[in-house]
């Protein structure tokens, strides 16, 4: 089968079933993408994941369409994002349909919780997956040691947690000021720039 067809049905899949949307979906791209057809590697795969929440538009989206270039150029990177957009278009006209149906019944409200509770597992999970792939270059929790950690992206990592809220007030200069998300992350990336060069 043509690869842009295989990425656009991949990506339908992940489309018409990435509930939560955002950080649920990356698990479901990793398991394709990485796992199952092993178009990237999850070092790629975690670049491309920091690429799309550094880009404008839905993570979904731009992981896509940049798994989709890397894997296929534009002719991939057209198919992966149709498909998974196309996914969950489908999916949300339909369901949209059903709930407009069913609203009322106890079912329909206890189903949207559960949904609710998948998402925020998923969540949680890629949470889980980005760090053990920054801090250990593996996302499986049984190879990892505290050897193969990478001690300059968990420096990083803290530098960014504790500089808002912790080191900024030790200062008198910046007492009552805010270091907001974009000056942090130029912060971070230009820290990171000179730490990995």
């Amino acid at each position: 089968m043509d690869l842009a067809l295989k990425l656009f049905l991949a990506f339908l899949q992940i489309g018409a079933f990435s509930i939560g949307g955002g950080y649920a979906v990356i698990g479901l791209i990793q398991e394709q993408v990485v796992r199952k057809y092993g178009w990237l590697t999850e070092q790629t795969f975690t670049d491309i994941v920091t690429i799309s929440q550094m880009t404008p538009g839905p993570l979904a989206v731009n992981a896509s369409t940049f798994a989709g270039f890397r894997t296929d150029g534009i002719a991939g990177a057209a198919a992966a994002t149709v498909g998974c957009v196309a996914g969950g278009i489908l999916f949300s006209l339909l369901l949209y349909r059903f709930f407009q149906k069913n609203r009322s019944s106890y079912y329909m409200s206890e189903l949207l919780k559960g949904l609710k509770a998948s998402s925020c597992g998923l969540i949680l999970s890629a949470a889980g997956t980005i760090i053990l792939l920054t801090f250990f270059g593996s996302s499986q929790p049984d190879t990892v040691t505290l050897a193969d950690a990478d001690w300059r992206s968990i420096s990083l990592f803290l530098a960014a947690l504790l500089l808002p809220k912790i080191i900024m007030p030790l200062f008198p200069k910046t007492k009552g000021k805010k270091l907001g998300p974009i000056a942090l992350m130029l912060l971070t990336g230009a820290a990171g720039y000179f730490l990995y060069s």
